[in-house]
This record gives C-alpha cells, structure tokens and sequence, in this order.
C-alpha cells in the first residue's frame, strides 16, 4: 500500500485572507448540516452530481465525509445500469417488485429456460498457493475505516423524509444470472461458514423484518440459474449485512484491491460450459479491473485452475483463493459475487464496462496461449500451400463413424486435412492444433467450442445430428461462432446418415415425431438425441458443404 505524504507549501499572506473565507464558510455549512437531525438528499444539489462525478471518478471513490458525513460520490467499474454508482434501483426495476433487505436492494424474476446437459467431473486436486493481494499490516484490521454506502438518486425511496437513498447493490432481475456489486466494510469467511458481510456503522440503513437491523440473503455465484441441474452442484452463500462492528469477525487479511467470488461448480468440466458458464463470463467481469482484482472461488477444483491457469494469470495478478477450505477472514473495500453474463460465448459491447465484445476474449485468448495465426488462409496470401481442414474426433457419442471416408473427401477437394480429439486437460495442445487449421468440422457438441481457437474469417462447419436441435445449434455455436468473425456453414444430417436407424424403426416417433421427445423432458431428449446418435455422413450430400467452405477462404461467395 503506497502512503502519499502531503506537500504543505509556504502560506501565501496575499491568499490568508481569502483562505480564511473559505474556512469559515466551510465551517458554517458544517455546523448547519450536523445542527438537522435527518438531512433529506431533496435539499442537495443532485443535478450537480453526476457531471461531478464524472470529472472525480479518475479513482475508485472519493469521500466528501469531512463536509458532507452522509453521503459519497462512487464509482463503479461496472456494466450494469444498475451498478452506475448514482442510480437507483427504482430506475431499473419495477418499484412494486423490489425487495430491500438491509443495505442490499434486489429485484426477484423467475424467468426460467431450458437446462443444459449434465456433465460429470473429475475430483483430482492439485495443490494451490498462497500468494495474496494482502497488504503488510495483515493481523488484527478491522476495516472500520471504510466508506459507508448511499445513493444521490432524484427520489427518496428509502421510506422516511430526509434519509438518504441507498444505492442499488443485487440484481436478481436477470433471468441468467444473480450479482451483487458491494462497496464498504465487506468481511469474506468461507470454509463452513460460507459469509460474506457487509458491515455498516450507521444507524438506519439497514432494514430487516425482525428489527435487529441484521437481515441476510444466499446467493450462488453461477450465472446459469435458470438451470436446476447446475445450481443443484453450487454451493450457497450466505451475504449478511449486520450495524456495527461488534457483531463482525475480526480481519485476518486486509486487501488492497477488489474481490470477484465466483464458483466452479455448476456444469464445469465440460469444454462448453467451462467458457460460456465460467471464463467468458470472469473476462467481462475482472477484465477492467486489469489484473489488480482477487479472485475467491466456490466449489473449487484444483484440477480445473490447472487446467486453465492460463487464464486466471491474464485476469488476476493474484493466487486465487479456495473459498471452501480457507477458514481465514478476508476483508474487502469492494467485491463482486457473481459473474456478469448475458449470453452463451456471447458479450454485449453495450452493457460491458469498457465496451468489450467477445472478440476481445479471442484476443486474450490468443495472448493467454500464444496463437500465432490471426487470420485464416488466404489465396492471394499464401497460394502455394494448401488450407488445412481440421475434424473434431469424439471418442464417445456423436462421433464420425465413417471418417475413412471424409478425410479422402476432403483431401479431394483440396485441403490438408487433419483429425484430432480435444484433450481434457492439455488445453494448450489443441488450442494449438485448432488455430493451425482454417476450416472446422464437427458434430454439435462441447467440442465445437474449440472454434475460439481459430483464426479470424476461418470456416466453421456444425453437423447438426437428428432431433430437432436447431434452437440449441443457433444459440450455442452458430451464433457465437459468427460473433468471433468465424464464417459458419451448418449440415442437417437426414435420417439415413443416423446410426438411430440401427435402435428405432422408421416409424418411430424418434423420426418421426421429435416434439413428442423433446415434451419428455432434456434428459430424454439428451439421452436419445446426444447420447445414442452417432453419424455416417452421405459423401454425395456432404461434399458440397466441404466444397464451400473451400471456396470461401478463396474468397468466392
């Protein structure tokens, strides 16, 4: 932590007397403000605010507690309107469907979609460091000394003429995900006790129904909620707000920078949801922080921070830390529990804090693994090699089943064709192989996710096998795929080129009638569609498909 001692120039006597003015003026606001019981935020200059705020916000916040002791201009590095640091969250949301609790306002919505498959993970641990954002003065800080929250919203809505409004920290409104954005005195203590508390010291601002001023809410910091499956894995939080420091567990380490608590748990383990659940969605968040944030994480898996240590070092300058074994207290100024997201290997430049897009997660992706190849093969670039066409291998379901015959196909057409299996663990391989390749082919699955690795105008092929599966083709990888200026070209399988042929007959409602699958539920759906299905694909059908692709990295419509 760096002191900064204050430069005291000489005193001017030409400007005494001026500063004497100033002195007492400020002294007389001072005695009129703390003379009110309550100060109503109506009698301040709010329309000022904003435009000062703007101009102040250079660092994380300033403090006006020496004049003004009852509220502050903060500012958020955040992508929510809800999180702007001066709107309230009566501008968000539905002012009848709010519920406060304590210094926390959130908004309830029971939106809810489809479930995505479940995935089985591994349990291999592997040991971790303790390399934290902590600063010397490590024992005994109780983090009194911290920035109490309010708002300077247009309206009072906290109840009472002449308190303060205070700001809108959770959002439960998002259909996909649940988020608090905290600022103050934050106290983390994991292990059994699984809390993160916010402590306030003044009088009023907390609310609850059994009138201690304590009230509580549990949060699972993974942004697939809608999906019962994957929260059923995720280990609850419980965030309190308590009054007074009494009540509070003392600090055992004080951090400098800001805490992101998110969880591993949920489907993670799956090549798909381990970016759309997880990596993706910790680049939108962390990302404008710029490395100086402390990542805790819930349900960790040591093997999956292996896996992709690569990552966590371009987001975070820090060891991350288990949250489920560490027993220490860790306080914060300010943490995010949770992870924005919006959509599946998807960013809205329009909500993110710094206008990021997915593309930037490309970037840092190919920074975090050293790709070397940024654009796709090109004619007029490099015509006298050949462009390389890479198959997806599956060793379980949905795989090729005659790729003896594809790879003569391909080679045909005039690619180098290569066939290659993701490896669980090695990421760093295949990334490597999959950026090597300007055309992708494989079946829908995780696998496909792997698109991430290409190099910009590169060609993506799905095969889409039967089922009616198109809303889950679209949504999970046609249209992300084309958000990282990946061209993408999709392949219908027909009935003949299933190996379900071989389980059911024609006159199934399997072939004929996948709605009625689909009304049984996902996993009769994933378990006759995903898990049975392999494919044989017709060379005569097919090959046009290749041969488009072809034609597109020689820039042929």
């Amino acid at each position: 932590m760096k002191v900064m001692k204050k430069f005291r120039p000489p005193v001017d006597p030409r400007s005494f007397g001026s500063g004497l003015i100033v002195g007492c003026f400020l002294v007389s606001m001072t005695y009129v403000m703390m003379s009110k019981n309550q100060l109503s935020i109506d009698h301040l200059p709010i329309c000022e605010l904003p435009s000062l705020s703007s101009l102040l916000c250079s660092s994380r916040y300033y403090t006006f507690s020496n004049f003004l002791p009852v509220f502050s201009v903060n500012c958020l590095p955040s992508s929510s309107s809800s999180f702007n640091g001066v709107a309230s969250v009566s501008s968000i949301v539905d002012r009848d469907t709010r519920v406060e609790l304590s210094a926390i306002e959130m908004h309830e919505n029971s939106s809810s979609a489809a479930s995505a498959s479940d995935v089985a993970s591994e349990e291999e641990k592997f040991p971790s460091t303790d390399n934290e954002s902590v600063s010397k003065e490590e024992e005994g800080i109780s983090g009194r000394d911290v920035l109490e929250k309010s708002s300077t919203g247009d309206s009072n809505e906290s109840g009472s003429e002449g308190t303060p409004e205070r700001k809108a920290m959770c959002d439960f409104s998002e259909y996909r995900l649940n988020i608090c954005d905290l600022e103050g005195d934050i106290r983390i203590i994991g292990k059994n006790l699984s809390s993160i508390m916010l402590v306030t010291q003044h009088n009023g601002i907390l609310t609850s129904s059994n009138g201690d001023g304590n009230a509580s809410l549990q949060i699972k910091p993974y942004p697939r909620k809608y999906d019962s499956s994957a929260m059923a894995k995720d280990r609850p939080l419980n965030l309190t707000a308590v009054h007074g420091d009494r009540e509070a567990p003392r600090c055992t380490v004080n951090h400098t920078v800001p805490g992101i608590v998110f969880s591993t748990g949920g489907h993670c383990g799956n090549c798909f949801h381990d970016f759309a659940d997880v990596l993706v969605p910790l680049f939108e968040t962390a990302g404008p922080f710029l490395g100086q944030v402390q990542f805790i994480i819930s349900n960790y898996q040591g093997w999956w921070m292996h896996k992709y240590r690569p990552y966590l070092m371009k987001l975070s300058a820090f060891d991350v830390i288990d949250y489920d074994n560490d027993d220490r207290v860790h306080c914060f100024e300010h943490v995010i529990v949770g992870l924005r997201a919006e959509r599946d290997l998807m960013i809205d430049a329009s909500r993110s804090a710094k206008g990021y897009s997915i593309m930037d997660f490309v970037d840092l992706t190919r920074s975090a693994y050293s790709l070397g190849r940024n654009r796709a093969w090109a004619f007029d670039e490099m015509p006298e090699k050949k462009p390389r066409l890479l198959f997806i291998a599956r060793g379980g379901t949905r795989k090729f089943v005659n790729m003896n015959e594809l790879v003569p196909m391909a080679e045909a057409v005039g690619f180098e064709v290569v066939v290659s299996e993701p490896d669980f663990f090695d990421v760093a391989r295949f990334a490597h192989i999959v950026n090597s390749c300007d055309v992708m082919v494989g079946v829908h699955g995780a696998g496909l996710t792997n698109f991430l690795f290409l190099p910009t105008n590169a060609v993506v092929i799905q095969v889409v096998p039967l089922g009616k599966l198109d809303w889950i083709a679209t949504n999970f990888y046609a249209e992300p795929a084309m958000g990282m200026q990946l061209r993408y070209l999709e392949y219908n399988i027909s009935v003949d080129e299933s190996t379900l042929v071989d389980l059911y007959p024609r006159d199934h409602p399997v072939f004929q009638d996948p709605e009625s699958i689909h009304k049984e539920g996902w996993n009769k759906l994933g378990d006759v569609y995903l898990k049975q299905q392999n494919v044989k694909l017709d060379m005569k059908r097919f090959r046009p498909v290749i041969e488009k692709a072809f034609d597109l990295l020689h820039g042929k419509n």
